[in-house]
């Protein structure tokens, strides 16, 4: 499930150096690496540096997420170390398609709809900004970017009520992969509670169930972990984000 995609937006790239991948060209770089990194020690503590030196130079910030069996086991203390700073740690769930992909039942009112056009992608990212208090342009460039390389591998869906996005969340699919990926799942506050985000992830268990997709995979934050617990989804480990931002930008 860590693998680079193989369908990367134009002007993104992958970077292999020893056992990890750098994804270079979106809004943040990112970091992927195998279960066992292999080095320890200082031969580690110079991996974490070149990874953060590389982004330094151009200027971006860069997330490595780490999983709650990663080796080594001294890992997240070495990003520290290193100046990366540790997000919410979240929960990997994991849940069979065919037993989540229900009828999706929306409350009075609202409609839900795949979306691929920029004008929908761009009143999503603005929702999304609104509710997480963020800057909505790197989201809109990073969707954007994934339906434009890969459009049969990004399902994005929207909930709207007289007209207004109330909730969004998209599908990532791995051709001839057993998995498929939640992402999103925002709500705005008023309509939270009301089992939007029950149906997004019903609608989106039948799209990858559509695809031949066996499993679906989520690292849940602790707000949706237990929505997603009652659904049938198990947990598996936990996931944590190490961010390292230019200075200028903290």
């Amino acid at each position: 499930m860590r693998g680079v995609p193989p369908a990367l937006p134009a002007g993104v790239r992958w970077e292999k150096d020893g056992p990890v991948h750098r994804v270079v060209g979106h809004p943040c770089g990112f970091v992927i690496g195998p279960r066992d990194l292999g080095p320890g020690g200082a031969d580690l503590d110079r991996l974490i540096a070149r990874q953060r030196d590389h982004f330094a130079a151009r200027g971006e910030a860069v997330e490595w997420k780490i999983r709650g069996h990663d080796r080594p086991a001294d890992l997240g203390d070495r990003l520290r170390a290193a100046g990366f700073v540790p997000g919410p740690t979240q929960t990997v769930l994991i849940g069979r398609a065919a037993d989540l992909a229900t009828e999706p039942r929306l409350p009075e009112g609202v409609v839900l709809r795949r979306v691929a056009a920029e004008t929908d992608i761009r009143r999503i990212a603005m929702m999304e900004g609104a509710v997480w208090d963020m800057d909505w342009r790197p989201l809109h460039a990073f969707l954007n970017g994934q339906i434009e390389a890969a459009p049969d591998d990004v399902a994005v869906l929207v909930a709207e009520a007289d007209d207004e996005v109330v909730s969004a969340a998209w599908l990532v699919l791995t051709p001839g992969g057993t998995f498929a990926g939640l992402r999103g799942g925002t709500t705005v506050p008023p309509w939270r509670g009301r089992g939007i985000y029950r149906a997004l992830t019903a609608a989106r268990a039948r799209l990858a169930v559509a695809r031949g997709a066996e499993h679906l995979h989520v690292d849940a934050s602790h707000a949706s972990a237990p929505t997603l617990h009652r659904l049938g989804f198990h947990p598996a480990t936990t996931a944590t984000p190490y961010m390292w931002t230019p200075p200028q930008e903290r």
